[in-house]
């Protein structure tokens, strides 16, 4: 991967700017419904909010288009966008029962088992890089079978609040270690949570508008990634894989583990060359998984720098 000349602002601050259609008395609500009545009938309500979604919210509309069209490769219709749509609303409502220990409802494949074992016997620390793809959830469905596993999770401060005000509405006892980012002693806590032998979780495709991106191509065109969370696994020296819970219709959900980088041998002077490569890789893996299983992609906003949407 070529460094490029110099980096700049990320557009993916938009999501920062596109207000959630959502509140707590909604979540209380639903959590009520699913968990009494069961997921079936819960599920019934999404389609309910899908079709909302599909016919009032024009610009995650724009973005839906835009997004299967380089992942199918074909122009997609209104149908496509339901059910892109109807797959996000799916997982957000899977969350009720991952937060409430309910993995029984589910039919749970895990790919990359064999890197993540190891890791959790020597206690032995690792960022793990998703997205906003699929769910990041449905990890905890691992801690069942490996019960050494534990994972801290980094996130901006509101959505860190939003977190927490979930599981309050769903589950208390399940609060996760979360980390803020941002703050002065972020990187500090990063690294003591690592060398406790914890996995850091952090999304790693999204960015606010100060931080610092780099161009890599993704489905056929050029998006910017921000480079801060690489840069973090460089210098504390560590090793970062990549993780995607894909749902695939149903009960049904793919857990991936790929390892993308290993920043332990890494001298100085190589440093940006491998943050390079391991955001190279980064995006590779992002591109498989919206080809195998395009639904699950949920950056509804304009993610890309050159939008190949003619009517733009």
């Amino acid at each position: 991967m070529q460094r490029p000349a110099a980096s700049g602002p990320a557009r993916e601050a938009q999501w920062i700017r596109q207000p959630e259609r959502s509140n707590l008395a909604t979540l209380r609500l639903m959590t009520w419904i699913s968990l009494r009545f069961g997921r079936p009938v819960g599920r019934l309500v999404l389609l309910g909010i899908t079709a909302y979604f599909v016919c009032f919210a024009p610009r995650a509309r724009r973005a839906s288009r835009d997004y299967l069209r380089r992942a199918l490769g074909r122009r997609p219709g209104l149908g496509d966008v339901a059910r892109h749509v109807h797959a996000f609303a799916s997982t957000i409502h899977d969350r009720i029962y991952l937060l409430a220990d309910r993995f029984d409802a589910f039919d749970i494949v895990v790919e990359g088992e064999e890197l993540m074992h190891p890791l959790i016997e020597r206690r032995e620390g690792a960022l793990v890089f998703g997205g906003h793809l699929g769910s990041f959830e449905v990890v905890r469905a691992l801690g069942r079978r490996h019960p050494g596993l534990r994972i801290a999770l980094t996130m901006f401060e509101d959505n860190a609040r939003k977190i927490k005000a979930t599981l309050e509405a769903i589950n208390p006892q399940a609060r996760p270690c979360i980390i803020p980012l941002g703050q002065v002693d972020t990187m500090l806590r990063v690294r003591d949570a690592l060398d406790d032998g914890q996995f850091v979780g952090l999304l790693a495709d999204r960015s606010l508008e100060a931080d610092e991106t780099r161009p890599v191509p993704l489905l056929g065109d050029t998006a910017r990634l921000p480079v801060g969370a690489f840069r973090m696994a460089a210098m504390l020296k560590r090793k970062v894989v990549f993780m995607a819970g894909l749902y695939l219709g149903g009960n049904r959900y793919r857990i991936r583990f790929v390892e993308i980088a290993d920043f332990a041998t890494v001298d100085r002077p190589d440093r940006d060359a491998a943050v390079d490569a391991a955001m190279l890789a980064y995006a590779r893996e992002l591109e498989r998984c919206c080809h195998e299983a395009p639904n699950n992609w949920f950056n509804f906003y304009d993610f890309w720098d050159s939008p190949q949407d003619p009517a733009r």
